[in-house]
C-alpha cells in the first residue's frame, strides 16, 4: 500500500519539483497540494494523509501552527517538516508543536523519500544538519546544568522516574531508532523494546516517541 502524502508548500516550483520526485517512487502516492497553512488544516482532514509534507514559511498561518492545529484534531498523518529554516527557535517550536521529522530543502531525492519512510512507521527523522544545532543545544545545557553530568546521570533519569534501561532506550529514541532497531541494538525482543517505549511515554506523560526525544533534548536527559 502507497504512503499518502500532502505537499503544503507555497512556492510553484519547489511544490513542483517535490512532486515530480516523490511521483517515481512506486510506495508514495501525493494526494493533495496546499499552498498555505489553512487550506493545508483542511486538506489534512479531508484527505487523511499518512504523511504531510509540510514548510514553515507559510502565507497566513505558519507551519508551525498548521500543524499544532493537525496535531490538535487527533489526525493520524505523521508531519515531516520541510524547509530552509535551521535556527533553534523553528526547530523545537515544530518538533514540540507535534513534527515527527525535519529536514532541510537541500536534502537530496534519496534523503526526502527516506525520512519519509522513516516517520510513516513512526520513527523520529533529523535532517544531520539539524541534528547537529540539537547537540549544540543539549551540550549547551549540560555544561549549564552541573546536576546533569555524565558523571551522575542517574539524577536524570531520576527526575523522569526512568530506570537505567529505559535511559538507554530513550536516548536511542533520540536517535531515530525504531522498535526493532532498538531490540538488535540492546540486544532484547521487540516486544521488550515496544514495553520499555511506551513505559517511557507514560513516565514523561507524552503522546508520541518526537515529544519524547523533545522532552529529552529539552530536560538533558540524553
Amino acid at each position: 500500500m502507497s504512503i499518502k502524502i500532502l505537499l503544503v508548500e507555497d512556492h510553484t516550483m519547489t511544490r513542483m519539483g517535490l512532486q515530480l520526485v516523490l511521483e517515481k517512487v512506486d510506495d508514495i502516492k501525493v494526494v493533495g497540494e496546499a499552498d498555505d497553512g489553512e487550506k493545508a488544516v483542511e486538506m489534512a482532514k479531508e484527505l487523511n494523509p499518512d504523511v504531510i509534507l509540510m514548510d514553515i514559511g507559510l502565507p497566513g498561518i505558519d507551519g508551525i501552527e498548521a500543524t499544532q492545529r493537525i496535531k490538535d484534531l487527533k489526525l493520524a498523518a505523521n508531519v515531516l517538516v520541510f524547509t530552509s529554516r535551521d535556527n533553534e527557535q523553528d526547530i523545537f517550536a515544530a518538533l514540540s508543536a507535534g513534527a515527527t521529522g525535519y529536514i532541510m530543502k537541500g536534502a537530496s531525492p534519496d534523503q526526502i523519500v527516506a525520512s519519509i519512510r522513516a516517520i510513516n512507521e513512526g520513527t523520529a527523522w533529523l535532517d544531520p544538519a539539524i541534528a547537529k544545532v540539537v547537540l549544540r543545544n543539549i551540550n549547551q545545557n549540560s555544561q549549564q546544568n552541573n546536576n546533569y553530568s555524565t558523571k551522575n546521570p542517574s539524577k536524570a533519569a531520576l527526575a523522569a522516574g526512568l530506570t537505567e534501561r529505559e535511559m538507554e532506550v530513550l536516548g536511542l529514541i533520540v536517535e531515530g531508532l525504531s522498535n526493532a532497531q532498538i531490540a538488535e541494538r540492546l540486544f532484547i525482543t521487540r516486544a521488550t523494546a515496544k514495553a520499555h517505549v511506551h513505559s517511557i511515554l507514560q513516565k514523561l506523560c507524552v503522546d508520541d516517541r518526537t515529544q519524547a526525544a523533545v522532552t529529552a533534548m529539552k530536560e538533558g536527559l540524553v
